[in-house]
Parts: structure tokens; sequence; C-alpha cells
């Protein structure tokens, strides 16, 4: 899962980040509304975390959610604020919001909600994938070879989503890591993950194609 962070504080924006990808989820992180517009064409995420007061615009972070919405976005969005008045819950979610956390905030209270949001929108889109007799279940990040249970870690099962979201597309390694490992340059990592998961499922599971990966035959 893909997590697109709007956050222009930095000790806060570490922290969040930091804690999303303890997690599993492939984190991008930015500080303003032009570096958001740009990673949330580049990422396609799976979750918007928007701060909604920015150094730029006092209302950035909703005016990032609403345009997000008006070009289809239809992903959770999660809005982190110090402005708990009512009539800002009610603007954001009117925005297309679909949660409202007031600083401060514990991280696990951020990391529950985050959770129910994936779950409920991976329940809207499809909880589980299946491939031959490869069936992964994305809410419960359980992973079933012939009707057994093989354990991944967190990375490689983001990995394995990353391919099961998008069957027919080809990644190239750059761009895995950057949403796997969150960092353009970790492509070594993508070749010892994939060579992991076709340890752990089968070899064909992941292909190497002219131009880097995609999700591979049925076993």
């Amino acid at each position: 899962m893909q997590v697109l962070l709007l956050e222009d504080e930095p000790r806060l924006g570490r922290a969040v980040a930091g804690a999303l990808a303890a997690q599993g989820y492939g984190v991008r992180w930015v500080e303003g509304l032009e570096a958001a517009r740009e990673a949330f064409l580049e990422l396609e995420p799976d979750l918007l975390v928007l701060d909604v007061r920015l150094p730029e615009d006092p209302d950035g972070g909703f005016r990032f959610a609403q345009e997000a919405r008006e070009a289809g976005y239809k992903g959770p969005i999660l809005f982190l604020t110090a402005r708990d008045a009512l009539e800002d819950r009610v603007l954001g979610l009117d925005l297309g919001g679909d949660d409202y956390l007031v600083k401060p905030f514990h991280l696990e209270e951020l990391l529950a909600r985050v959770r129910a949001l994936l779950r409920r929108a991976s329940e809207v889109k499809e909880s589980r994938v299946r491939l031959g007799a490869l069936e992964v279940d994305l809410a419960a990040r359980a992973v079933y070879v012939g009707g057994r249970r093989v354990d991944l870690s967190l990375k490689e099962f983001a990995l394995l989503e990353l391919f099961l979201l998008h069957p027919e597309r080809v990644f190239a390694p750059e761009e895995v890591a950057e949403k796997v490992f969150g960092d353009g340059e970790k492509v070594g990592a993508v070749k010892v993950y994939v060579h992991y998961l076709q340890q752990k499922l089968y070899p064909q599971v992941v292909r190497t194609v002219p131009g880097g990966y995609r999700l591979g035959d049925e076993p």
C-alpha cells in the first residue's frame, strides 16, 4: 500500500513517515503543495494523509484533497490538523475527507485509523486476489499457495501487493524501489526481495522482463 503524506513540520513528518514505513507501507513524505501534486501523479497512492495548515496556504490540505477528488481519486483521505472546531471538521469531510485526527495525537491512534481506512478501502475494492493457486487476502495480509499459508515479511508482502494490484504493468526497478522501500536507488534490495518471493512462493511469481519486473504466471 502506498501512502502520500503531506506534512510541513519536519519532526512530525519524520515520525509519521517512520511509523508508517515500519508497518510495511510505502511512504512518500512531502512538505508542500507543489511537491504533493507531483508525488500524487507519480505514486498512485492508496491513502492520502494530509496536514491541513501549510505555510503557503492555511487550507492547503483541504485544497489538495478537493483537487484529488476532482481528479478522480477514490482512495481514503485522513486529515491531520490542530484545528478542531466543528466547522473545520465538517468542511474537511465535505471536501472528500474520510477521517480527521486532531494534533497532538499518539502514533498508535494514527496507525489504527490508517489500518481502518485501508481495510475499508480494500473491502470496497476486493479483499482477496487470486492467481491460480496463489491467493492473497489484502485486508488480512495473508498469503496462501495451494491452500498452504506462507508467511511473508512486511516488505515481501508490500512487493507482492504492488504487482498483484497492477497485474499488467511493467515496473522499472527504480519505481519498485521507490514504492516499496521509499528510495529509488535501492534497486539492489528489489532484486533481493524478488528472489525472496520466488523462493517462498514459486519461481515465476514475479518475472524479469524488458524494462523491469511484472507479475508472473500462475503457479
